[in-house]
């Protein structure tokens, strides 16, 4: 299969590779990207991969309690200048407001119910805010938490919208400060499970397959017997625990802490219990792919026109 520069310069922006491996990466692949990027986790070049491409789109991820209901929502608009014009602002809250009140079972429900304080569906709403702005505008999705004590955070004016839903028998207005702490990890680091019983056997599987064949490339631990080797390995998944798992991370706070150590700590110290339940992390535009512009050929077609 053939590559293009394209492709090496997207191999790059998802490994962080220098393009020569890049290159040879593709080469000795066949073009094919996934077993690009495995040859060079194999070789060590690449230390991690996300799961997913995060391609930036515009508009707004927002999270918010609305009545006791934790919702958190994507809106997506064509430019950044949108994404912060307060109509549009105003827009996506009430979408959150109607995923509180509605609690509809998907994206299509959501879009015909009556959009918060008003006769009209979301869609309409939205068809509404798209002559208004004059871009197109898609709500994209939601997410929505009822029961437990739910801590929203938005970083960045909308590029990043966390939920967070703990199980307590303190009060809400108690536990917000550690679940905006916990909130403000997971919108900062990312992680891929948020906890270590999550990872199922068949990621602990390739990762044992990633992990051997850089021992196998590396000329010190190549001549290591096998049994050696898989000691290694079953140490360096510990270290994948305490990197990809939420509560086996380390506290950003407080690196003597692991997230769950911060939270029991938070809870004893209010003489109550808090435990993380669940979470949800949405990224504006994460997965979208955005058109490039070149505004000097369009002006220079323009000009020719």
């Amino acid at each position: 299969m053939a590559f293009t520069a394209a492709d090496v310069k997207n191999l790059r922006e998802k490994t962080g590779v220098g393009m020569m491996d890049c290159k040879k990466a593709l080469a000795a692949s066949d073009g094919d990207m996934d077993k690009a990027i495995e040859y060079l986790r194999e070789k060590g070049l690449a230390a991690s991969v996300k799961k997913a491409d995060r391609i930036a789109a515009e508009g707004m991820a927002y999270a918010a309690v609305v009545n006791g209901v934790g919702v958190v929502v994507e809106v997506n608009a064509e430019t950044d200048f949108v994404g912060k014009n307060e109509k549009f602002v105003d827009f996506v809250k009430g979408v959150a407001a109607t995923v509180a009140a509605a609690n509809p079972a998907d994206l299509d429900a959501l879009m015909e119910c009556k959009y918060n304080g008003t006769d009209l569906t979301v869609l309409q709403q939205q068809q509404e805010m798209v002559l208004v702005i004059g871009e197109n505008i898609k709500v994209r999705r939601f997410a929505r938490f009822e029961g437990g004590v739910c801590v929203p955070y938005v970083h960045a004016g909308g590029k990043i919208g966390v939920l967070v839903n703990l199980d307590t028998d303190l009060p809400a207005e108690k536990v917000e400060e550690a679940g905006k702490d916990v909130a403000m990890q997971i919108a900062a680091l990312n992680p891929r499970f948020w906890d270590k019983a999550q990872v199922t056997q068949d990621v602990l599987d390739e990762e044992k397959k990633i992990m051997m064949a850089q021992m196998e490339n590396d000329p010190k631990m190549a001549s290591k017997p096998e049994q050696v080797r898989e000691k290694i390995v079953l140490g360096k998944l510990h270290k994948f625990y305490t990197e990809n798992c939420l509560l086996q991370q380390e506290f950003v706070k407080d690196g003597d802490l692991t997230v769950e150590k911060y939270l029991a700590a938070a809870a004893k110290s209010l003489g109550g219990t808090i435990t993380f339940k669940d979470a949800v992390r949405f990224e504006k535009g994460e997965g979208i792919e955005k058109k490039q512009e070149n505004f000097a050929e369009e002006i220079a077609s323009m000009v020719k026109g």
